[in-house]
């Protein structure tokens, strides 16, 4: 196995710290001539899976990465190396990172980073609610439209899109009827854990709205690397392969007995805003990082990521936006960004209205009038 080079960071009180086991390196910027396969260690053994046949890495969603990121290329902010630390123990261990933190600081930012530099393709995202299942989370199995296609007034089964696989299911018994498969779309979860070569990344983001039982849910699922499609289970003696939709857009895959097992264990990003506390049970299978406000030099890298040419030319605004974040207990860096856009769009410092617009942007969360 080959050994990544990586070059000297910052230390937290600004002295040389050099990590020579990092993969992952906090510049959300691809690595260069390096495949991750090459590089990434085994797994422990009790987080080694075995599932298959093996599907190939998945492309990545460029139009959203950099809507979030910035374009490749760009200057990126590197990250704190405590920070860096975590995430790459979490990487090696094969354990999902519980981000903490306030909101509007970039914790869902971390999936698409490091999608982008260990090119692990698009990132799969859970968007939580009060209302969120682990089942949700895994597939979805439309009854209804299996019970109007029987009766001829669905579309035709078997209309799928391209498979992630080369291998064609089977037809039902008989050769008649809508295949199962047809009906069933798993969601981000339980694509993530289709036996992909390399991991996938996916953001269970802000997890902290859940019900109250979902965490302890998650932890069967996390700790096996499994789950069952329960109506291919029970169809699976007449049925035996099934072609069913993945949360990735027009694409397909086979699954077998209705059962799906990883094989790269997926790297998992779980955001929380601090509302709630969580299982012990749960954290124990976590590695937990808490994330710092961005520092001024991230900011400034921050906008150079977005803007073409313009860094350096909003110093003086960044330390503005630091200091009032520090005194209205945080704000999000969507509004120093907004703040930047009406800069580059036209609107004038020394305009009328610049005062008031930015006291509209820079309005503080807690939501007082």
């Amino acid at each position: 196995m080959s050994r990544v080079q990586h070059p000297v960071e910052n230390g937290r009180n600004g002295g040389p710290v050099s990590r020579s086991w990092w993969i992952y390196r906090g510049t959300g910027q691809p690595l260069p001539d390096i495949r991750l396969a090459d590089v990434l260690p085994p797994p422990p053994g009790w987080r080694d899976f075995d599932g298959g046949p093996v599907l190939p890495p998945v492309p990545s969603e460029s139009a959203e990465t950099d809507r979030r990121l910035g374009s490749v290329g760009r200057t990126t902010s590197r990250q704190n190396p405590h920070d860096i630390d975590m995430i790459n123990t979490a990487l090696l261990l094969r354990r999902p990172l519980l981000v903490t933190g306030r909101p509007g600081i970039g914790k869902s930012t971390l999936a698409y980073l490091v999608a982008r530099e260990l090119g692990l393709g698009r990132v799969l995202h859970w968007g939580i609610t009060s209302r969120s299942t682990l089942h949700s989370g895994l597939y979805e199995y439309d009854a209804i439209g299996r019970a109007q296609a029987s009766l001829g007034r669905g579309p035709a089964a078997g209309d799928t899109p391209r498979t992630a696989d080369a291998t064609e299911p089977a037809a039902p018994e008989g050769g008649t009827g809508p295949r199962i498969g047809d009906f069933v779309r798993l969601g981000p979860l339980g694509t993530a854990l289709l036996p992909y070569e390399l991991p996938r990344v996916l953001l269970i983001d802000e997890l902290d709205k859940s019900d109250i039982d979902l965490p302890s849910d998650l932890l069967h699922v996390l700790e096996n690397g499994s789950y069952d499609i329960r109506e291919l289970v029970r169809a699976r003696h007449h049925e035996a392969r099934a072609r069913v939709f993945t949360d990735d857009p027009d694409a397909t895959v086979t699954v077998t007995d209705g059962r799906v097992r990883c094989r790269a264990f997926p790297f998992v990003v779980i955001t929380s805003n601090g509302e709630r506390q969580f299982p012990p049970a749960f954290l124990r299978r976590c590695v937990r990082l808490d994330v710092s406000p961005p520092r001024e030099d991230q900011l400034a890298t921050m906008i150079a990521a977005h803007f073409r040419d313009q860094e350096g030319r909003y110093d003086d605004m960044i330390r503005a936006f630091v200091e009032r974040s520090r005194q209205n207990g945080g704000l999000a860096t969507d509004q120093l960004l907004n703040a930047v856009f009406l800069r580059t769009a036209g609107v004038r410092e020394d305009d009328e209205s610049w005062g008031e617009l930015l006291e509209a942007l820079w309005r503080e969360l807690s939501g007082a009038p």
